[in-house]
C-alpha cells in the first residue's frame, strides 16, 4: 500500500485546511485508516480514525474542528481542519492498517505509512 499526502501548508490561526491523502495497492477501503502527526520534539499523536464501515474516530485534542472522511471510488482520504490553532502546528501523516480495529486507540504503528504533509499555523 503507498500513501501520498498532500494540501498541507501554512495559515493563521482559525484557518481551515483539507488535506489528502491517495491511496494505492490494495482494497483500501477494508483497512483502518488514520492521520497522525508530530511536532518538533513531541511524540507522534494520532489524530482521527475512520474504519470500513466509516465510524469516525477523533483524538480529543481535535474533537470538534477536525473531520475525517473517505471517498473509496477516488481511493483518497481526507482531513478537514478547521478552526485551526498554533498548537496543530505539526508533520501530518496518513496511515493504513487491514489488520487492526480502529477503535483500539492504543495502537500508533499502522502497518503503512505516507511521507507526511507539514501544516504551520501562525498565531
Amino acid at each position: 500500500v503507498q500513501l501520498v499526502e498532500s494540501g498541507g501548508g501554512s495559515v493563521q490561526a482559525g484557518g481551515s485546511l483539507r488535506l489528502s491523502c491517495a491511496v494505492s495497492g490494495d482494497t483500501y477501503s477494508n483497512y483502518c485508516m488514520g492521520w497522525f502527526r508530530q511536532a518538533p520534539g513531541k511524540e507522534r499523536e494520532w489524530v482521527a480514525r475512520i474504519n470500513r464501515d466509516g465510524d469516525r474516530i477523533y483524538g480529543n485534542t481535535v474533537q470538534g474542528r477536525f473531520t475525517i472522511s473517505k471517498d473509496n471510488a477516488k481511493n483518497t482520504l481526507y482531513l478537514q481542519m478547521n478552526s485551526l490553532k498554533p498548537d496543530d502546528s505539526a508533520m501530518y501523516y496518513c496511515a493504513a492498517d487491514g489488520g487492526i480495529s480502529c477503535y483500539n486507540t492504543l495502537i500508533i504503528n499502522f502497518q503503512y505509512r505516507g511521507q507526511g504533509t507539514q501544516v504551520t499555523v501562525s498565531s
